[in-house]
């Protein structure tokens, strides 16, 4: 599926796993040289409910697009969602282009533990409780909480290549995803729909 096009493309992080995971799919896109920049996500360090996170993913892959004016921009968020029987974490994956198109995609979802609740509803980062409560420091730059509870069966670059290569299902089958959103649409709808939560 890759196309000999070469494409620079910019990932909204320095983190490692998340330009492991953004290198791995997005080959599947062009033939990419990936770099990772340090940007603002627009959210809460901890997001919580789905708003937040695919905003986050949204808004870091525009803030990387426009700070290396590359031909690709990528938003990778983690968060927390509320089922109403378990609060489970996923990560929102988000692909801009130059000419202002967004595909969005999200990974395999994980309960966490009930009792960490309180401190996640406080905005405490997961990594933080993470790293405490497993005695694992930078558990979030390496295999991830969900590498630690699967004894790395599945890791954390594991559901951010999963989230990554979701949004790229519009851009691989174009025939069949001819009118994909715009950027200021999809961040505007998702302000929006927060502030009547």
């Amino acid at each position: 599926m890759t196309t000999q096009q070469a494409c620079l493309v910019a990932v909204g992080s320095t983190n490692p796993v998340k330009v492991n995971a953004v290198r791995r799919a997005i080959r599947l896109l062009c033939l990419a040289d990936v770099q990772g920049v340090e940007v603002d996500s627009g959210v809460p360090s901890q997001p919580l409910g789905a708003h937040e996170i695919v905003l986050g993913a949204v808004n870091r892959a525009v803030n990387a697009l426009r700070k290396l004016d590359a031909d690709y921009g990528v938003g990778v968020e983690a968060g927390v969602v509320e089922t109403g029987i378990e609060p489970l974490e996923l990560q929102a994956a988000a692909i801009v282009d130059r000419e202002g198109y967004v595909t969005v995609g999200l990974s395999q979802a994980f309960p966490l533990p009930r009792d960490w609740i309180s401190e996640r509803n406080n905005r405490v980062e997961l990594g933080t409780i993470a790293a405490r409560i497993t005695g694992r420091k930078g558990i979030g730059e390496k295999l991830g909480l969900i590498g630690y509870l699967t004894a790395g069966l599945v890791t954390r670059t594991d559901l951010a290549y999963n989230a990554v290569v979701m949004a790229l299902v519009p851009r691989l089958n174009p025939s069949l995803y001819k009118s994909l959103p715009r950027i200021d649409e999809i961040i505007e709808k998702l302000r929006r729909e927060k502030q009547s939560l």
